[in-house]
């Protein structure tokens, strides 16, 4: 082997890896996209034939590792910390108050950054070289992604030189995110293939992340940009501004989009500018993170808890838009309960177009004032989830008029009634069309059966072709008929056969949760099958018990009693074991796990995952689930919008973790 060879691959390396630098962290390319790839092939051609130059921060070298069986648990030497939140000016400058309070000092220079909705992460680099890449996990140990995070082209896998110097050691914490754009091209892809879409930035970023095969999140188009340090020897850094100015010479990005500010009001007013184009951005914001700007300061305020005393999120408020109550329609749930939905002038809020939101039923449209015709304020809850905040009564014209709900059934024309102490209007058809069809839906849904591929459309065209008009029906179905229906030709009807076939072996609390009984959701499921093992000790179950089981209470059990004691769902269950349904239970060993022994109790609603998602995840580490909080309740997960157990909880002193808190603890212990 010539010594050119060697001179090329090692020249080849180094003009590939000034491109990676000048495209991903000045964003200021030299070359054309094919004029990198020539040489990159050039590069792997060499490599090819001359293995034994390959070097682990070549180029080429970024998806190398195979599958994972599973993370390793990474400690970190400087805890990764959460930051506590302001949601308004007055938060922020009571932050400054008690900081400047705690300095014993009148002036404070503080660093303003967009807070990125990502994933937090840790590089480590001794020598330059990158050796070890976590998540952020619980702040004191993550999870070892190192393979993973080698593929994201803004990581670099060597440092650059900072005036001849590299730094021995080099602990770097940044947010790995996706931006909009390639997340909505990333969708269209996953449409055309008949995928589902991916459901926002953050939930992308953190299942790639945790992908055991590299290659698939070297597919996905995610970055890193870097802000803060844990450890570091070799180099000294003494300031924020000191800090996000060293990192692209090292070949770090870092947001360019800072400040400086000379006290908090500086701090607030870009708080109020970034809050203005946070929707043209690239990457989704939901606030601004003001730190303190100077580290020694930082030490001497040192922390509390999981927070730092020395930086803040300020929070962005969720984004309200105005826009015209055209109508409003009523749908009828699979329990007959009828629920009266905003049909709404097309808004755009948060970058999604709404036109419509749930009014949840007729005392809260009564409790809001809002009639018909108004003009109203729409937000996404949690940036996810449509309402109706209130109407804008100084703006009506006399033309509004006001909701009542209808007497008789929209889908079947059956009396509609108002049970004693409900708010909810039911239609009492059990073979109402619109509740078989949402029974139906909630029978095949992932926490029921599971069955893939029957979504809202096929299950429709099924009943309306009268294919379907049991459940049983479903596990009747034939080839022929199938392939006859819109958008499902001969393969999606053999898929779809088979996963029907494969369902008929179910597990007990899943065909319970399935069937629809009124207040048994997946926990009541699961305490009932774990209680009597099979279906048919549950059919001749009395009140007395069932309310002997811990979470039973007596309006459940009644509704459990009632649901079995009816002919038609008698018929129901004989049906379905014709067609071959069968139900087996193994009860859970609760004895071992990482959370054996701990109670859980879930209140408000979580972004990344269902309540029922939720239950799963702490049930397989051992733990149980309880409704209520109680002096034996030993965590309460809070999701947005929390109701009275969130204050129970606080008043009971048991501990409490916000959502991102918990799906850290699930990181650690997966």
């Amino acid at each position: 082997m010539s010594a050119n060879v060697r001179g090329e691959i090692e020249r080849l390396r180094r003009e590939i890896e000034h491109h990676n630098y000048l495209y991903h962290v000045l964003d200021s390319p030299q070359i054309t996209d094919g004029e990198y790839d020539a040489l990159f092939r050039r590069l792997s051609h060499l490599e090819s034939r001359h293995p034994d130059l390959l070097a682990p921060d070549s180029p080429t070298q970024r998806v190398g590792s195979p599958p994972a069986d599973g993370f390793a648990t990474v400690e970190h030497s400087v805890p990764m910390l959460s930051l506590a939140n302001a949601f308004d000016e007055d938060g922020l400058r009571d932050f400054d108050r008690r900081t400047r309070a705690l300095l014993h000092t009148s002036a404070m220079a503080y660093v303003a950054e967009p807070k990125l909705d990502g994933v937090a992460v840790e590089l480590v680099y001794r020598g330059g070289m990158l050796v070890q890449g976590s998540t952020r996990g619980d702040g004191r140990s993550g999870e070892d992604v190192t393979a993973n995070l080698r593929t994201i082209a803004s990581v670099p896998l060597r440092l650059r030189d900072v005036d001849s110097d590299i730094p021995s050691l080099l602990e770097v914490r940044g947010e790995v995110y996706i931006e909009k754009n390639d997340l909505l091209e990333l969708n269209d892809r996953r449409a055309e293939e008949g995928l589902a879409p991916f459901a926002n930035p953050r939930n992308l970023a953190a299942g790639s992340l945790r992908q055991l095969d590299p290659l698939v999140t070297a597919q996905r188009p995610l970055k890193l940009y870097c802000y803060d340090i844990g450890q570091i020897d070799g180099l000294r850094i003494e300031s924020q501004t000191d800090l996000l100015s060293t990192l692209p010479l090292l070949g770090l990005r870092a947001n360019p989009l800072y400040a400086r500010c000379a006290g908090i009001e500086e701090a607030i007013a870009f708080y109020h500018a970034l809050l203005e184009k946070r929707y043209e951005l690239p990457y989704e914001t939901d606030g601004v993170v003001v730190k303190l700007d100077d580290f020694a300061a930082r030490r001497t305020a040192g922390t509390i808890s999981r927070s730092p005393r020395w930086a803040i999120a300020g929070k962005f408020p969720a984004q309200q838009e105005a826009t015209r109550l055209v109508d409003i329609t009523v749908s009828v749930g699979r329990t007959g309960i009828l629920t009266p939905i905003a049909v709404l002038d097309r808004v755009r809020v948060h970058g999604v177009e709404i036109t419509s939101a749930t009014l949840h039923n007729e005392d809260e449209i009564r409790r809001k004032d809002i009639l018909i015709g108004d003009t109203v304020i729409v937000q996404r809850a949690g940036d996810v989830i449509p309402q109706i905040l209130k109407p804008l009564a100084q703006q009506r014209t006399g033309n509004e008029r006001r909701f009542t709900m209808p007497k008789t059934c929209p889908a079947c024309g059956s009396e509609v009634v108002r049970l004693d102490g409900m708010v909810a209007h039911r239609c009492l058809n059990v073979a109402c069309p619109a509740r078989f069809r949402q029974s139906v839906l909630h029978f095949v849904s992932k926490a029921g059966l599971d069955i893939e591929g029957l979504g809202n459309k096929i299950v429709g065209q099924l009943i309306d072709t009268e294919l379907v008009t049991s459940l049983a029906d479903l596990f009747r179905l034939e080839r022929e008929p199938l392939i006859q229906l819109d958008r499902l030709g001969p393969t999606s009807a053999d898929r779809l056969l088979a996963a029907l076939d494969a369902a008929k072996r179910v597990p007990l609390d899943r065909l319970l949760f399935g069937l629809g009984i009124p207040g048994v959701g997946e926990n009541a499921a699961g305490i009932l099958a774990n209680a009597f093992g099979s279906l048919d000790p549950i059919m001749t179950a009395d009140a007395e018990a069932l309310t002997g089981l811990q979470e039973i209470g007596p309006r459940t059990a009644d509704a459990i009693v009632g649901f079995f004691r009816n002919e038609a769902n008698q018929t129901l269950i004989r049906d379905l074991r014709s067609v071959g349904l069968q139900s087996s239970y193994v009860a859970e060993d609760r004895s071992s796990g990482p959370l054996c022994g701990k109670r859980f109790v879930f209140t408000g609603t979580l972004t990344s995952m269902t309540r029922a998602q939720a239950i799963r995840a702490v049930k397989s580490l051992g733990a149980s689930v309880s409704s209520t909080v109680s002096k034996a309740t030993d965590v309460v997960v809070v999701g947005e919008n929390p109701g009275s157990k969130a204050d129970k909880a606080r008043a009971l002193g048991v501990s409490q973790l916000e959502e991102a808190e918990f799906l850290s603890l699930l990181e650690r212990h997966d």
